[in-house]
């Protein structure tokens, strides 16, 4: 193990999706995109919709798509409770292109049953999936 490791753990409602080391993370904050790395001061920061990364020891890099949720840093450990994540090679394009169409239908409907907010969201995690997994710029 690098000297420079420390732990991550991602946690859905669903499932634990990773659980190792790294020796870099960057996740989407509301209040801007942040690095951690070993050593980092603690930390609990809510993330938006967006990208997270982290860097193994070996040099691989994983992505995951995010909905949002909150960060945790507390000794060289960084948990991240995540509202809904996906790893950058499990996202299912059509699906989240399916579900970015159906967002923008409700967007441009302008029906008063419509939850706005709801749509946009959707339509932002859709677009989010779309990039992460590199199915073009959305």
């Amino acid at each position: 193990m690098s000297d420079k490791a420390y732990t991550v753990e991602i946690v859905t409602p669903r499932k634990v999706l990773y659980s190792g080391q790294a020796v870099s993370f960057t996740a989407p904050g509301e209040l801007g995109s942040f690095q951690v790395l070993r050593d980092h001061a603690p930390l609990l920061a809510a993330i938006e919709i967006g990208e997270l990364k982290l860097r193994e020891p070996s040099g691989s890099e994983i992505l995951y798509a995010t909905g949002g949720g909150f960060v945790e840093v507390l000794a060289n450990r960084v948990v991240v409770l995540a509202e809904s994540a996906e790893r950058s090679d499990q996202i299912d394009i059509r699906r989240a292109e399916r579900a970015r169409e159906r967002a923008g239908e409700r967007l441009k409907s302008r029906r008063e049953e419509i939850d706005f907010e709801r749509a946009k969201s959707s339509l932002l995690r859709a677009l989010n999936r779309i990039r992460i997994a590199g199915g073009g710029a959305a």
